[in-house]
């Protein structure tokens, strides 16, 4: 069982003016500004018939409003992200926010001696394996990098240990090169039954980052047409840092994103028509006082509310980048700053809601974080889901049963709805006197246990075809070092 967010209220940040404002800013922006984007030359061809320019010697290309605008209407609405188990397939309705991890950090929290350190395989299969048993995570990232595997192939190690720890739905987003785009399609193809399987059912999905401002690089680009090619989601994610790739301003911020993002989902709609696509941002700003990303600025966050704002006005899915504080530890300022940001992604309705478990803007791992992070969600999710009024939940009945100066604590009506009324998983409500008795636990320290508990216990859904996995790792590692 999945717990994603429902959308009963939306927050809107921006009003149509100014939303239409930023949309005609991009759209200006892809016309006279251009973007860099070295395409093979075939694939610049078939653009070119649509009426892009291409300049030859810098490799810019230059969008006609109308062109964007005609390959935006090609995208799906709506769409399902299949898993492994089709009990957590995730329909892309727009009424639904689901949770993820955040994505390939390189250190993680040690469970055991609590020292940060370089992150392992080993460290993915065990983040997964929690993940899968969280009913609060609905698909998985590569939260820690394989730093032990191979190089050059890490991103298909990722993916096999992915699936043999997890039947959620997987997005590949470290697979950012045609090697690995293919390994990761092959690999998905053997767990999904084939790749006509796979196409009916994508059980992974992709997306593919432009570098800012306004470049993208040539074997993104062609992973991202891999994906496609084998029916794959393909989403186009943009990772400004206000101030240093893209304007201080929220607004100029927001111009340069959406061109970013506009100039990859036209392309990618343009030469594979119909692609699911969606509309993926984790812009952030510079700490003016570090020159380092802040990962947790009231602009940060009205960033993730705008973003929003525009995938809606495309009728694109929405991909936040979410959490990843910039605190090194799990501490007040974690706790201030994903709040806020969580808050801000569910109340704006992002379909997918990016970056639970992560420390020091998105660098280290933490298994205690991930699940505070979880609690974090629970409660902004349901109070987002907001309160059933109806003649049951109003209570008149039992109300005048049990008349003023009594208690309402063994009516049907209390036991029934009791099971509805949500319990905290970490946060303490016990008396202060308990909380001493019992060592005066803390937040982490009670994750902790819970996590040792869920490796202990938790057993995922087998996966029945490592031996098929590992020989096409092995097919792509003798390629990578033949070339």
């Amino acid at each position: 069982m999945l717990y994603p967010a429902e959308f009963k209220y939306r927050m809107s940040m921006l009003n149509s003016k100014e939303i239409e404002m930023i949309h005609q800013a991009s759209l200006e922006i892809l016309q006279r500004t251009g973007v860099y984007m070295p395409l093979k030359k075939e694939r610049l061809e078939v653009l070119k018939e649509y009426g892009i320019t291409v300049r030859e010697y810098d490799k810019r290309i230059y969008f006609p409003p109308k062109v964007v605008e005609e390959a935006l209407s090609k995208a799906p609405k709506s769409y399902t992200l299949y898993a492994r188990n089709p009990e957590y397939d995730l329909p892309l309705d727009g009424q639904h926010g689901y949770l993820s991890l955040d994505g390939c950090g390189v250190h993680v929290v040690d469970l055991e001696t609590g020292q940060v350190r370089k992150s392992t395989r080993e460290d993915l299969a065990r983040a997964a394996k929690v993940a899968d048993f969280l009913p609060q995570i609905s698909f998985l990232w590569p939260c820690v990098s394989a730093l032990d595997c191979t190089p050059s192939v890490q991103p298909l190690y990722e993916l096999k240990t992915l699936f043999e720890n997890s039947s959620k739905h997987i997005q590949v987003m470290t697979a950012v090169d045609p090697l690995n785009a293919k390994g990761s399609v092959e690999i998905a193809a053997s767990v999904a039954g084939g790749r006509d399987a796979l196409r009916r059912r994508p059980i992974i999905s992709n997306f593919q980052c432009s570098v800012s401002p306004l470049c993208f690089e040539e074997k993104s680009m062609e992973a991202a047409f891999i994906f496609a090619e084998a029916g794959i989601p393909v989403g186009i994610m943009t990772m400004p840092m206000g101030g240093a790739t893209a304007p201080i301003t929220v607004a100029g911020n927001m111009a340069v994103s959406n061109a970013e993002i506009l100039a990859g989902i036209t392309v990618l709609e343009l030469l594979y028509p119909g692609t699911p696509t969606f509309y993926g941002s984790c812009a952030t700003m510079m700490d003016l006082r570090t020159a380092q990303i802040t990962c947790g600025a009231p602009e940060d966050f009205l960033m993730q509310a705008a973003i929003c704002e525009m995938a809606h006005y495309y009728k694109i899915p929405a991909c936040v980048g979410t959490f990843a504080t910039g605190a090194k530890t799990f501490n007040w300022q974690s706790g201030v700053e994903n709040s806020i940001s969580c808050a801000v992604s569910v109340w704006s309705g992002a379909d997918m809601i990016c970056g639970a478990g992560m420390l020091n803007g998105a660098t280290i791992f933490s298994f205690e974080q991930l699940l505070m992070d979880c609690e974090i969600f629970e409660i902004i999710r349901r109070v987002f889901s907001g309160a059933e009024v109806n003649a049951e939940t109003l209570g008149l009945d039992v109300i005048n049963k049990v008349g003023p100066g009594n208690n309402f604590l063994i009516e049907k009506h209390t036991i029934k709805f009791a099971r509805k009324t949500w319990m905290p998983s970490l946060i303490q409500h016990k008396s202060y006197e308990d909380w001493v008795r019992n060592g005066k636990p803390s937040p982490e320290g009670i994750a902790k246990e819970k996590v040792l508990t869920i490796l202990n216990s938790h057993q995922p859904l087998p996966l029945n075809n490592t031996e098929e996995l590992n020989e096409i790792i092995d097919y792509y590692e003798h390629l990578s070092r033949a070339k």
